[in-house]
């Protein structure tokens, strides 16, 4: 499959603003520099029943990344990816070859105070395969794949399924400049750097420091065994990252060619056994000059948000993560088990909120990336300075600006409910020339496949609900 790559004008500009925003910044981390966000502006959807051109039940963004994007004679269209991860499952992971869909997407400039309706549409859907051209599998590993050794993982092998193949549970998407992706994976955690057209090119694992650790051996199970596979003879790694709390946010930046990969939430030995203490997670900042052959060149401490919940004090995991320059970046979090789809109606904390490195302390390639804690008990060592959190930049709570699109947080509990999960941004320029430093912030969920008329893996499921797809869209001004 060939992408379609933006059009000249398209490309000059995109390329534009983001070397603008890569360079040095004009303001440091504070609330009143935070980017002005003028409102939703548009939300379209797509129904739970889509199925690909597989044939299968469609599931949406884990992560996104954009292919184009223009300005038309009555508002914007374009194209991105939409990464869904690794397949409906309930009871267990199943063998779902793990895939990319590209969308359309196309909307009107709104009224004031109005949400237009973004009209989306599924163009393809294509898989992703290994170095050899077999298909990834979502399925739990249960060992490690040797035969795709390329690159930094060399040796240590990767995620591994009971068929053979690689398991991967994709999270996040950026596309690089030559076209070619880097999608992050919650198994290892790890990256992989594939061709545009889907077939691995190599893979990159993280200093030991967040490789699961069982018993003293690397084990990449989330313990989410396949059909008839037992589980891991220990449940949770004494070490390395949590189970399904791998990479999560995944964000380039050109001008610098760097990549920064942040963990969903703390490794076990940084307070991540527990979910009251889970909250100073890391950031990884890679040289992707090569993408082969990433070279770590900083890590970082990223204290999560923490929010309410009666007297209870509790963190928002990161879902994803979104480029500013010059080490600034919007940070998406959530809590969970609330919104359409699930048992509770009324979600606490579902925010986008800006990331600064700025005068955080570089850890890399300290004892911190062995089995020395940075957090032990989730309190960060006094001679380590965490990067800063601050917001809002947008809430998706707020009533207010849902209601623009006929949709709410809370109840009533139904398919207008906004789901559970929000998973994957990406920004886009306004192409205004009166405001040059407007971008278009897309946000869109992970519907977890839920539908009451699913087919995948040659079977067919119901679901107790059917989530849609949804991106929401927002305005924001940059300082």
């Amino acid at each position: 499959m060939t992408l379609h790559p933006l059009s000249t004008a398209g490309r000059a500009a995109a390329l534009g603003l983001l070397l603008a925003l890569a360079a040095p910044a004009a303001f440091a981390a504070g609330l009143s520099d935070l980017p002005h966000n003028q409102g939703l502006v548009a939300s379209g959807q797509l129904p739970a029943t889509l199925r690909d051109r597989f044939g299968e039940t469609f599931g949406s963004g884990s992560g996104m990344t954009l292919l184009s994007w223009t300005k038309t004679a009555t508002g914007y269209a374009g194209e991105f990816l939409l990464l869904p991860d690794r397949g409906y499952n309930v009871e267990g992971t199943t063998d779902y070859h793990v895939r990319l869909n590209r969308l359309s997407i196309a909307f009107d400039t709104p009224a004031p105070g109005k949400a237009a309706v973004a009209t989306l549409k599924l163009e393809d859907s294509f898989l992703l395969t290994d170095t050899t051209g077999t298909p990834m599998s979502g399925l739990d590993p249960v060992t490690l794949n040797t035969t795709n050794g390329v690159g930094p993982a060399g040796g240590l092998g990767l995620p591994g399924a009971a068929t053979g193949a690689v398991s991967l549970d994709p999270e996040a998407i950026v596309r690089l400049p030559d076209g070619s992706l880097m999608i992050s994976d919650e198994y290892g955690p790890a990256l992989y750097h594939f061709s545009a057209e889907g077939r691995m090119l190599s893979a990159t694992l993280p200093p030991a420091a967040f490789l699961p650790m069982r018993q003293g051996k690397l084990d990449f199970s989330s313990n989410n065994p396949g059909p008839g596979a037992p589980k891991p003879g220990v449940e949770d790694p004494e070490t390395g990252r949590q189970n399904n709390q791998g990479f999560e946010g995944l964000a380039y930046e050109p001008a610098t060619k760097r990549l920064t990969v942040v963990l969903q939430s703390a490794l076990r030995q940084d307070g991540g056994d527990k979910k009251s203490t889970r909250q100073n997670t890391r950031a990884l900042v890679y040289d992707a000059a090569d993408p082969d052959h990433l070279a770590l060149v900083g890590e970082y401490v990223v204290p999560l948000p923490l929010f309410k919940d009666g007297d209870k004090t509790l963190v928002a995991a990161q879902s994803e993560l979104a480029p500013l320059g010059d080490g600034r970046f919007l940070l998406l979090s959530r809590d969970s088990n609330n919104g359409w789809g699930v048992k509770g109606d009324t979600s606490l904390y579902r925010r986008v909120d800006l990331l600064d490195f700025t005068g955080a302390t570089n850890i890399a390639g300290s004892a911190f990336d062995g089995l020395t804690p940075v957090a032990p008990k989730g309190v960060v060592v006094p001679s380590v300075t965490p990067a800063t959190l601050t917001g809002p930049v947008v809430d998706l709570n707020d009533n207010a600006e849902l209601a623009k699109a006929g949709l709410h947080n809370g109840a009533p509990h139904d398919a207008t409910d906004l789901s559970e999960k929000w998973e994957s941004m990406a920004l886009a320029p306004a192409l205004d020339p009166a405001h040059p430093n407007d971008v278009f912030l897309l946000i869109a969920n992970d519907n977890d496949f839920l539908t009451t008329q699913g087919h995948q893996v040659g079977a067919d499921y119901k679901a107790d609900a059917d989530v849609d797809t949804r991106v929401l869209i927002y305005r924001l001004s940059l300082h």
